[in-house]
């Protein structure tokens, strides 16, 4: 347990992170939520990421403002379209350009400012679907770029990047999720809802959702 300890969550609204706040709080830590609106298709996901965030009563909850369409690059912030024809081998155009590092750099300064040494952040490798940012070699390099870059780490007071669902399936995932209480009714995947907020269902995210959850029903 780390009760007392303070940790920075990057909080999606979606599977994973709502499941990495979970497993924040049972391990212990005081919570802050970290969530980004960076110009996204939609904002069912920051919808998604308030709801669940109150509902776990976080210590904060905080959503900054990035502005990746400014450079777009991506189906997610430019008019690229999303693709539907199944998953794909390779790099997926749903790929936003850096949004890893950028996210993590964020999180990294809000954690020094206020004391925190602990990051969650809810990357898999395992269905991954392609992204080079969602790697276990990835967040050890940004660990040690973490603790090379900043006053915190060089005086000694050194930043862990924890990653619990690395190597975990996505069944897996939800598994553990539901036996921490996670509600998924909750959280938002869809690359590509309509202006309702209904899930395509046809998009990367959604073909990895519904066979997750099909395989545990």
């Amino acid at each position: 347990m780390n009760t007392g300890s303070t940790a920075i969550i990057l909080l999606s609204g979606g599977i994973d992170s709502a499941t990495v706040l979970a497993i924040a709080i049972e391990q212990g830590y005081e919570c802050h939520a970290l969530s980004f609106n960076y110009g996204q298709r939609h904002q069912n996901e920051l919808l998604a990421a308030k709801e669940i965030a109150n509902h776990h009563n976080v210590a904060s909850h905080v959503i900054s403002s990035l502005e990746l369409t400014a450079w777009g690059g991506s189906a997610l912030t430019s008019d690229i379209e999303v693709p539907k024809d199944g998953l794909t081998e390779g790099i997926p155009v749903t790929y936003v350009p850096a949004r890893n590092i950028i996210f993590l750099s964020h999180a990294l300064g809000f954690a020094e400012a206020i004391g925190a040494r602990d990051i969650f952040i809810g990357v898999n490798a395992v269905d991954y679907s392609g992204y080079p940012d969602c790697r276990g070699e990835f967040i050890t390099a940004f660990e040690q770029t973490a603790n090379l870059a900043t006053k915190a780490g060089v005086e000694g007071d050194e930043f862990t990047i924890h990653a619990p669902l690395l190597q975990m399936s996505k069944v897996e995932i939800i598994t553990r999720g539901l036996e921490l209480g996670v509600d998924y009714s909750m959280t938002q995947s869809c690359y590509d809802p309509d202006e309702s907020g209904n899930p395509c269902g046809e998009c990367d995210a959604c073909r990895l959702r519904t066979a997750a959850f099909a395989q545990i029903n």
